[in-house]
């Protein structure tokens, strides 16, 4: 390793986002490097990033985190989907789950299985096929050896930092507290040297991150690494976040509900409820907006509603020189799928993989930037269908994006849907088919034909591996705890042992 000359990593910003990269270059590279995180406790943070995707359980494997200590220590519950109301049209309810949808063959999905009951008149609803959705209606939980459920979860964004802060800190990672003055750069080709505190302290690295949220202090404001926007697929440009006090048993899902001007969130914790209001502010007033907020959450405020104004889009480039931007200076689709904490988490995890102990590399930059690049497109597309793909003429924000122009990657994919109910994985997409197919069937895209296969068993033979496989899911179900039992008893604070 005496060739190393990629060693001093500093972190600028702390945060959810800075705080995983800690942890993870921490946890897994910490002998080779030298990892300072650069925060000031005087500047906040976002901080309403409360719902993740079945990625996180995998990214806290991978630190080796106890499931139930941060659980503890997060405030979390379990998510098994998003519950999204009023989008296809007003009065309209489905859920799109982490879940398997019935059994697929090579030839094709499970669903041209179902079109083809249907057909015949028989085979009820969709979800019955998908044991995480059916427990989600039913508000039941379980984990364990051979748990049957995929799940994600909630959790406090902030206190999931400060968990993070301490792995981090235990692992060796430093921390240096204050504000960042100016950015010291090279003379020779513009690469950053050092962050020189408001102190007089020069905190110097060979590789930055760039954690400092929609301001993007280094990879924009320093290297002008520039934004392309998206506000014309994904207008919402505002959010207020407001937390309460819970008012019933936790829910093991997000709720998504559709208003005149964008959605609302609701998202339950331990010890409290998340509520936001996502709106664009060209449809809706930030006043018009506090009041419907104010107007539909539930219990004891906890604290003021916070105004948060953001752009959709990216970074043109996510590695520039030799910063990476991690979080949301590196760009930010809104939050209605729950992808930004994935987003942090891959983008570090990526950086593991192509780390430049040797010297930044342009080919390396650059397969990292291709990464990057087309799994947020991939994103961005999966977020534009839930607009796209409304009945809803209730209001002009609805009008606007069921008449937009959308990516042509999109409009293929929907009339691929539309003529023959295919549906795809493409290679490195995070959204799998059974989540395309949940959300363009719950938007009330119909397909006008559907693959054949079912044709090759005889109606009955149909109905019966139906039957079977939704009494097996329903069996299954009915076995589950209730979520907040199982959540209360999961999460207990472990029984110390006496003398």
């Amino acid at each position: 390793m005496t060739q190393q000359t990629i060693r001093k990593v500093v972190i600028a910003g702390g945060g959810t986002a800075g705080w995983t990269a800690a942890a993870a270059l921490a946890r897994q590279l910490g002998p080779l490097l030298d990892i300072t995180l650069v925060e000031s406790e005087d500047i906040g943070t976002v901080g309403v990033g409360e719902s993740t995707i079945p990625t996180a359980r995998t990214f806290n494997a991978l630190l080796g985190i106890d499931e139930a200590a941060f659980m503890r220590a997060t405030q979390a519950t379990f998510k098994l989907g998003i519950s999204f109301e009023n989008w296809g049209e007003i009065g309209d309810r489905y859920i799109h789950s982490f879940g398997q949808v019935g059994k697929s063959t090579w030839m094709g999905g499970f669903h041209h299985f179902w079109m083809q009951a249907q057909a015949q008149g028989f085979g009820g609803d969709l979800g019955d096929y998908c044991l995480e959705l059916k427990a989600a209606e039913g508000d039941r939980f379980f984990t364990g050896e051979n748990g049957p459920l995929n799940y994600a979860y909630h959790l406090d964004a902030g206190l999931y930092g400060q968990f993070l802060r301490r792995m981090a800190e235990a692992d060796g990672a430093k921390r240096v507290e204050g504000k960042i003055a100016s950015v010291r750069q090279s003379a020779a080709d513009g690469a950053i040297e050092a962050l020189v505190m408001e102190s007089g302290q020069a905190v110097e690295g060979d590789l930055f991150i760039d954690c400092t949220g929609f301001r993007g202090l280094l990879i924009e404001q320093t290297l002008k690494a520039g934004y392309e926007d998206w506000d014309h697929w994904l207008p919402t440009n505002s959010a207020l976040a407001v937390q309460t006090r819970s008012t019933e048993p936790a829910k093991p899902y997000t709720r998504a509900i559709a208003h005149h001007a964008g959605w609302r969130w609701k998202i339950p914790l331990q010890h409290r409820v998340g509520n936001g209001l996502v709106y664009c502010n060209e449809f809706m007033s930030d006043d018009e907006a506090l009041a419907l907020l104010q107007s539909e959450i539930e219990g004891e405020t906890l604290i003021p509603p916070r105004l948060i104004r953001y752009r959709t889009g990216r970074r043109r480039k996510t590695w520039d020189k030799n910063v990476v931007a991690l979080g949301l200076s590196s760009g930010f689709v809104e939050p209605l799928e729950s992808t930004s904490i994935h987003l942090i988490m891959v983008g570090v995890t990526r950086l593991m993989q192509l780390f430049p102990f040797g010297g930044i590399s342009q080919a390396a930059v650059d397969r990292y930037n291709r990464l990057a690049d087309d799994e947020l497109e991939k994103i961005r597309d999966f977020i534009i269908l839930h607009y796209k793909a409304t009945e809803r003429t209730d209001s002009p924000f609805w009008d606007r994006v069921r008449e937009m122009q959308i990516p042509d990657s999109l409009a293929q994919r929907i009339e691929l849907f539309r003529e023959s109910a295919q549906v795809y994985q493409a290679p490195g997409e995070l959204f799998q088919v059974d989540s395309w197919l949940q959300v363009l069937l719950g938007q009330r895209v119909q397909p006008e034909s559907f693959h054949a296969m079912g044709r090759l068993m005889p109606p009955q033979q149909l109905k019966q591996a139906l039957d079977d496989l939704k009494r097996n899911i329903a069996a299954t179900v009915s076995r589950l705890p209730q979520h907040q039992a199982f959540l209360d008893a999961y999460c207990a604070p472990p029984v110390s042992k006496s003398a």
